[in-house]
């Protein structure tokens, strides 16, 4: 029987499955696709044999690590955008996709460690006008934040960071996102191959992915090339894993997040 593999539908996963979809790695795995948030809870509710998994997912339940591929950053990722009405240590209440826990608690993190705020938070889908018109900043992961201009939020007074790059300053360490992670009973070195031989094989195809996703995500291949090449590290190594080591011990000691009601819409210009 195939294990099932649940894969995240972004664009950041799609060198990582090339190989499984396109390549000498077909047909050993059931796969299918979905949001952070849902591939994860796939796994750990059994739905799923393996995930690419949140990090954060790590602190719920000890999943067997896939070591080798993933979803990383070494400074900037470009993907995990915090857009704020007010200056940082100012903000009180964030609205946070969803989709992502990681991202969630990194925003927490960061806010704390270099800002000095506590948030509470609100989870909402990610459309940026009403969560800046329910919060002070929003949070906005994945595919939704490759099709924003920072600059041009940065031209409307928007405060606006890239929270891959704001770890990387914390802690001098790359920030692991994701890992190909599940049960332990099936965990074997020969599918961890077939993870790494996936990535390499999408990676070797880059020119193709480029060509084939950028307009059906809404950016310009330009954009979609740079992201794939410049921001994200899709091959983990030793580096990797010590920041990801870093990121659960300092998010394990984090206190349950505060909530908030939604406040009432200021009407923001976006």
């Amino acid at each position: 029987m195939q294990p099932r593999v649940c894969a995240v539908s972004y664009l950041n996963t799609v060198p990582l499955v090339w190989g499984m979809t396109r390549g000498p790695q077909q047909g050993i795995f059931d796969l299918s696709f979905d949001i952070p948030s849902v591939c994860a809870d796939r796994v750990l509710s059994g739905q799923a044999d393996i995930g690419i998994v949140p990090a954060a997912a790590l602190l719920e339940r000890d999943l067997a690590i896939y070591r080798g591929a993933g979803i990383a950053c070494r400074g900037a990722v470009r993907t995990i955008l915090l857009i704020s009405k007010v200056p940082y240590e100012r903000i009180g209440v964030v609205a946070a996709d969803s989709s992502s826990r990681t991202s969630v608690l990194l925003s927490r993190l960061i806010l704390g460690e270099v800002y000095g705020t506590n948030p509470a938070l609100i989870s909402m889908p990610p459309r940026l006008r009403p969560m800046l018109e329910a919060a002070d900043a929003a949070l906005i992961i994945g595919d939704p934040a490759l099709v924003i201009d920072p600059d041009e939020l940065r031209g409307q007074h928007l405060h606006v960071t890239d929270l891959g790059e704001e770890w990387m300053r914390m802690t001098g360490l790359p920030m692991v996102f994701a890992v190909w992670a599940g049960r332990s009973d099936i965990h074997s070195r020969a599918h961890e191959e077939v993870f790494i031989d996936s990535c390499r094989f999408g990676l070797e195809h880059l020119d193709e992915i480029v060509d084939q996703e950028h307009a059906q995500r809404g950016i310009s291949a330009r954009l979609a090339r740079q992201y794939l090449t410049e921001n994200l590290v899709l091959e983990l190594g030793e580096t990797e894993y010590r920041g990801m080591s870093e990121f659960l011990r300092l998010a394990s000691q984090l206190a349950p997040a505060r909530t908030a009601p939604k406040p009432r819409p200021e009407g923001v210009t976006v």
